[in-house]
């Protein structure tokens, strides 16, 4: 096992990663950029070495930098968290480069399932279904025109190196492609280095399940069952839950053996992420792999009770996966919100600023409540980076019980300071639609609120 961990990353995952470390007797080593200095969070660290100006290009996303600060601080492995780095092949590769253990998947299994074309290859031949479109990045605009013939309007414009939602644009005809061609390539561009963009089928009024993986070093593969993430705004999710409402078991362990055995089938080793899109047919077909620890992946430790970052560290050290699929069994139902500091009653505006005051409430409700955070009253919130500043989920042993539950901790919650999408995640909560779970990604139930 390790005995000096370098975190990549920042805020909530830097302090997550940061525990579960600790609860594997090592020493977290963290970094910060001028702008977080001082932060409240870095408490959470035994060492931290600051890697140079608030601009994220400067410092948490300039990779020569980071390994600098691993190498001076004598740490034998790193985790790059999400974001920034993580799914970045080249920094995974500079990292082992430098006699260090990276924490995640090799850097070809990264390059793979990073740019969305050869991902899907992969994954077909692998067994599972994709959504029908180009099979490789378009070269023209007249390619992506007879493309969107071919496989029928609406389509959607995609980034190959893409995600977030840049670099994506819907188009019901012809004129609309032509006028999405050029813009959509321009921000993967300037998103992602990489102006790659290719077409697929729009499929309308359907459900993003995700399926949690974990493989080791030695080809054993199991699944944590799924999360449904239909709940989003421009590709961006607001609410997740497990298990899904609209799957049968049968649906779910097929589901997720396929995905287990596809991860294994490319060679992967680490925690992933199988994403997926279940059309309102019924038919379940890939959309990409996120070869990295997932922002919602409380959800599924809630209702497993194993350990992802744990795990995901093990499987790093080499360790061998000691949990069989019979092991793996859902208990009860868990739902996570993430607290944003943002306005959604303007448009979603950043709501940077200091947190005059914070509290959510552990203890309400027929279920369980776990808060995820990196900030506490007091604390500034600064404008450089993403706007999340806790993830609040809340386990039931029931899912109309996991909603109260959650419903009780975001009403009681006390946050002053900086606006947050509390409003939203309660409007969600509170709708008919979700409480009967009949919601797909076309809206976000209950939002706006009726006048």
């Amino acid at each position: 096992m390790f005995h000096r961990l370098l975190i990549a990353n920042r805020g909530e995952v830097a302090v997550r990663i940061a525990r579960a470390a600790r609860e594997l007797s090592i020493s977290p080593i963290g970094v910060a950029s001028e702008g977080d200095l001082g932060a409240s969070w870095l408490a959470a660290m035994d060492e931290v070495v600051c890697l140079g100006p608030a601009a994220a290009k400067e410092s948490y996303l300039d990779p020569e930098r980071v390994v600098q600060a691993a190498l001076q601080t004598r740490a034998s492995a790193v985790h790059p968290g999400w974001g920034f780095l993580a799914e970045n092949a080249r920094f995974a590769a500079l990292v082992e480069q430098h006699g260090m253990t990276f924490v995640g998947p090799k850097p070809a299994a990264m390059a793979l399932m990073g740019l969305k074309t050869p991902a899907k290859r992969a994954m077909k031949a692998a067994g599972l279904a994709v959504i029908p479109g180009s099979d490789a990045p378009l070269e023209s605009l007249d390619a992506a025109l007879s493309c969107a013939r071919d496989i029928g309007f609406p389509v959607i414009v995609k980034a190959d190196a893409g995600g977030g939602g840049r670099g994506m644009r819907k188009c019901t005809n012809e004129a609309e492609l032509i006028a999405a061609w050029t813009a959509a390539a321009a921000e993967a561009r300037a998103a992602f280095g990489n102006g790659a963009i290719y077409l697929e089928r729009y499929l309308e009024r359907g459900r993003h399940i995700e399926v949690q993986v974990l493989v080791d070093a030695y080809g054993h593969a199991i699944h944590l069952f799924e999360r449904e993430c239909s709940v989003q705004r421009k590709h961006q999710k607001l609410v997740e839950e497990s298990p899904s409402p609209v799957l049968t078991q049968r649906e779910r362990d097929e589901l997720g053996a396929k995905a287990a055995r596809a991860a294994a089938s490319i060679g992967y080793q680490s925690a992933g992420t199988m994403e997926f899109f279940r059309a309102p047919s019924g038919e379940i077909f890939f959309m990409e792999m996120n070869t990295r620890l997932q922002v919602e992946h409380p959800v599924t430790e809630m209702v497993t009770g194993v350990d992802l970052a744990q795990w995901m560290i093990r499987i790093a050290a080499n360790e061998p996966l000691t949990l069989a699929q019979r092991d793996v069994q859902l208990s009860g139902h868990a739902i996570e919100v993430r607290v944003n500091a943002e306005d959604p009653s303007a448009d979603f505006k950043p709501s940077p600023g200091t947190l005059t005051r914070f509290e959510v409430p552990r203890d309400g409700g027929p279920g369980r409540v776990r808060v995820d955070t990196h900030v506490q009253s007091g604390d500034r919130i600064p404008p450089y980076y993403d706007s999340l500043i806790a993830k609040v989920i809340a386990w039931g042993e029931t899912r109309d019980a996991a909603i109260e539950t959650l419903v009780r901790a975001l009403a009681g919650a006390r946050i002053e300071g900086v606006a947050t999408t509390i409003p939203l995640s309660l409007a969600v909560l509170r709708s008919p639609e979700f409480r009967r779970g009949e919601y797909d990604t076309s809206a976000v139930p209950g939002w706006p609120p009726q006048r």
